[in-house]
């Protein structure tokens, strides 16, 4: 490690001699001390020896070994961030192996379908027997495919695996850059303790010294201290910000990878579930998200009509051990709301005795963009949308004029103009969720019960609004120590 000093030069203006003759000579330009010894024999002083260096370069010196030591033991916080950065891959990489033994799982039971179907092959003869050939050449290529997702998904675990070697790797250098550091700070501030037993002694030599000339020094020395370490500061953090660029950037591969990977899991599961849907009766159609419907469509001709069958929703809870009924959920359409959000939606169909059910591939995803929406209506009193009524006290409402819904922190309001159809507070009696209904616009449609006896089914502009207000309404309405909820019986 090279320390770099500042040299400084001197110059000392030189006294005025007056002229002597030329056959004297002056070893020096000052006359030299005398005293009297025994006998009176004349004694000179022994001279000073000067040949050490001076107190300014010493303090000069030992203030840039000080920089220079806490420069160094900067990098402990780099060493944190790698390894926060390292548990964060290994975390990946589980999870790469929960999906390995998912997809062994699925070859499983592709080769005992494929078994059954020889059996079957055997057992037939005819047409039944060409579609059971054509049944069997219908797995192999599934089974090709789902190759093919497994040849990405462990392509996908060597990267992961490759970063999280990388991130361990340069956390360990960082570990031993810092206790190498650590040895090195330790030496030096003992070297530094003896520079200021030095310097202190070197001050009481100077206090002797002209006041003047002291102070003169002093104030130099500080001017060159402050300037050194405003130097120091000002291309110590070029080196962190290269590597805080550096984490940045894996940071990003790391999202980039776990979004591709999370991409690849649900096209496999809807390709699972397009090849099921072949062999069912019914099935879902329709996105798995916030601010969409779900429909039940019959997969076979030989399918009872849904019109003729009891249908009923149930919210299922991540892990599957328990079930929810949605009330009211009672039609053929179904819009999430946003109690909905990360659980599982099933649907039963009895029809004849028979019970049959449907299930989404898996939790109900939030609307892109809605929380931080709902974020920035908070901020306000109060928030007003534009509804149109569709049904009053469960009659179709005639007139499709628009009205405005306000949501406030202390109570709901819907009026057109200055005519006010409804306004009450947050209580108990109030009810409020998403429609439950048969129609396409299940999705933007709310129904609300201000108290009993008067309830309104609200049609917004937009599947964002719809959503929205229930959020906030249910929030203000928590705040006030009450449970918004949808309705036992819901016509």
């Amino acid at each position: 490690m090279t320390k770099i000093s500042p040299e400084f030069e001197v110059t000392m203006e030189e006294e005025d001699v007056l002229e002597v003759s030329a056959d004297v000579s002056f070893s020096s330009n000052r006359f030299p001390k005398y005293k009297l010894g025994a006998d009176n024999q004349i004694l000179e002083e022994p001279k000073e020896d000067n040949q050490g260096p001076s107190l300014k370069e010493v303090v000069e010196q030992e203030s840039a070994n000080l920089s220079e030591q806490h420069k160094r033991l900067s990098v402990r916080d780099l060493a944190s961030k790698f390894d926060k950065n390292l548990t964060a891959a290994a975390k990946l990489s589980d999870e790469a192996k929960l999906r390995e033994v998912a997809s062994l799982e699925g070859h499983v039971l592709l080769k005992k379908l494929r078994d059954a179907l020889e059996f079957l092959r055997g057992r037939l003869a005819g047409r039944n027997k060409e579609d059971v050939e054509k049944a069997i050449s219908m797995v192999e290529a599934l089974a090709v495919k789902l190759t093919q997702k497994e040849g990405e998904l462990i392509q996908e675990k060597f990267e992961v695996k490759k970063l999280a070697n990388f991130l361990k790797q340069a956390s360990e250098d960082a570990k031993k850059l810092v206790s190498q550091e650590k040895s090195f700070a330790c030496a030096e501030i003992e070297s530094a303790r003896a520079v200021v037993l030095r310097i202190g002694e070197a001050l009481e030599e100077q206090e002797n010294n002209s006041q003047a000339s002291k102070k003169q020094d002093v104030e130099e020395l500080v001017e060159e201290v402050q300037e050194a370490r405003r130097i120091k500061l000002l291309h110590q953090p070029s080196k962190v910000m290269d590597m805080e660029h550096e984490l940045r950037a894996l940071r990003n591969q790391i999202r980039e990878k776990s979004m591709f990977s999370i991409k690849l899991q649900k096209e496999l599961a809807m390709s699972k579930r397009d090849e099921e849907n072949k062999y069912r009766i019914y099935a879902l159609e329709g996105s798995e998200n916030l601010g969409s419907y779900l429909r039940i469509q019959p997969c076979s001709d030989k399918a009872p009509l849904l019109s003729k069958s009891s249908i009923q929703w149930f919210r299922l809870s991540s892990e599957g051990s328990w079930k929810e009924i949605i009330s009211g959920a009672n039609k053929s359409i179904y819009a999430p709301e946003p109690f909905d959000v990360g659980r599982t939606l099933q649907a039963e169909i009895v029809s004849n005795g028979q019970k049959l059910t449907v299930t989404t591939t898996g939790p109900i995803d939030p609307a892109a963009g809605l929380g931080s929406y709902v974020e920035t209506l908070l901020r306000k009193t109060n928030t007003e949308f534009n509804v149109v009524i569709s049904q009053m006290n469960g009659q179709d409402h005639a007139s499709h004029s628009v009205h405005v819904f306000h949501v406030g922190k202390m109570r709901i309001k819907l009026c057109r103009g200055w005519i006010t159809k409804a306004r009450e507070n947050y209580s108990s009696s109030m009810q409020l969720c998403g429609v439950r209904g048969d129609g396409n616009n299940a999705a933007k449609a709310m129904f609300w019960q201000s108290r009993k006896g008067l309830s309104f089914v609200l049609t917004f502009e937009l599947e964002r609004d719809r959503n929205a207000a229930i959020m906030l309404a249910r929030k203000y309405a928590l705040d006030c120590n009450v449970m918004l909820a949808g309705p036992d019986d819901q016509v």
